[in-house]
């Protein structure tokens, strides 16, 4: 099979960036037969296939991206070389700026009107607080690919399959 072959898997276990190690392995199985140009059935549909985590890196609390990142490395035991399946989310750096400078601001303005230059200080010292205990909490999603999914990988490299008979 020529390279940039699709390759559909569905994943038979889930897998999680808050848990999941680089080298961890995973399992699947051809959700669609994989066939010749000409037609001919070279893996069936069920065919198991394994792979590993490449990437696995969650959302951060306050900025920075998550990144899970799959590669399969088998398909009916026969080793594959195809591209990676990955799942990324962006960081919450302005989102997590906006939580923290919006509730340091209504805690100066709460705290100057209630007592003046001083409330205002104090106002705004609690209010920053709450903000980055707020961009805290909602941070830190991790990035799943749950059971049952359909991922694609991408064919990189001729795969060859030699058929005893």
């Amino acid at each position: 099979m020529a390279p940039g072959r699709d390759i559909h898997v569905r994943i038979t276990e889930t897998i999680n960036s808050k848990i999941a190690n680089v080298g961890d392995p995973f399992t699947g199985v051809l959700s669609s037969a994989l066939t010749t140009h000409s037609g001919e059935t070279v893996f069936a549909k069920g065919t198991p296939v394994s792979g590993a985590v490449v990437s696995a890196k969650g959302q951060g609390r306050f900025a920075g991206a998550g990144v899970l990142a799959i590669e399969l490395r088998e398909v009916g035991g026969h080793p594959v070389a195809a591209t990676e399946y990955v799942v990324s989310k962006k960081g919450k750096g302005k989102r997590s700026a906006a939580l923290i400078g919006g509730g340091a601001g209504a805690g100066a303005l709460i705290g100057g009107l209630a007592g003046g230059g001083k409330g205002a200080l104090l106002g705004g010292l609690l209010g920053g607080g709450a903000g980055t205990a707020g961009a805290g909490f909602t941070g830190n999603k991790p990035l799943i690919i749950p059971t049952e999914s359909i991922v694609v990988f991408g064919l990189s490299q001729p795969l060859s399959i030699s058929v005893k008979q």
